[in-house]
């Protein structure tokens, strides 16, 4: 789809972010419907504007960026959603992947990252892009043996989608996915979904 097609709305609550980052989505010939600073007015501005994808901070003066992302996700299966932040820790970019976020960027990276990050939200919302994904995921699994795919359809879990919704955010088949959730319970000796969760909740694999 032509990108001048494609609305963006940006949540940040530093205007030089929100002035730069306007400038370089229009001139990739994204439209820019919107700008908010806070957590309540960017929530507003979703509700009120619908655009196909919003860009947001994890750091907001009133709350966490990561309501905006599950309340997001929780109304629209569609909206793509970019998390831009400073934060490189393994347990936002791990919180960010459950609460339905569809990429994960840090600030420091180039310019052109971030507006391939929007792309990729607006034509796969209900998927997972970070470059740091793989590498967080290995530093939850220490003991475990899960390969990078099993914890990625483990981060998953919680939200309670079917093994048909999982595979197609991971476009790959059902039955592939099933393979993985018996690999999954195998190794973490667990009879089921529900018990897969609470025992990766309680050994650091979940947040």
């Amino acid at each position: 789809m032509d990108p001048r097609m494609i609305s963006v709305l940006i949540i940040d609550d530093h205007q030089v972010v929100r002035e730069g980052l306007r400038s370089a989505l229009i001139r990739a010939n994204y439209q820019v419907v919107g700008e908010a600073a806070s957590k309540n007015e960017g929530l507003a501005q979703v509700a009120h504007k619908s655009p196909d994808v919003i860009v947001v901070d994890l750091n907001l003066p009133d709350g966490s960026g990561l309501e905006i992302v599950s309340w997001a996700r929780s109304v629209s299966k569609v909206i793509g959603i970019v998390v831009l932040t400073l934060n490189d820790e393994d347990d936002h970019l791990l919180a960010a992947l459950q609460a339905g976020a569809s990429a994960y960027v840090h600030k420091s990276a180039p310019i052109g990252e971030v507006i391939s990050a929007v792309a990729h939200a607006f034509s796969a919302p209900l998927s997972f892009s970070s470059h740091g994904l793989s590498a967080a995921l290995a530093r939850k699994n220490v003991g475990f043996g899960l390969t990078s795919r099993e914890l990625q359809v483990l981060a998953l879990l919680p939200s309670g989608q079917t093994s048909s919704k999982i595979a197609s955010s991971l476009f790959v088949t059902e039955a592939t996915i099933k393979t993985h959730l018996s690999n999954i319970y195998r190794k973490l000796n667990a009879a089921n979904r529900t018990e897969a969760v609470a025992i990766a909740l309680s050994h650091g694999l979940l947040n």
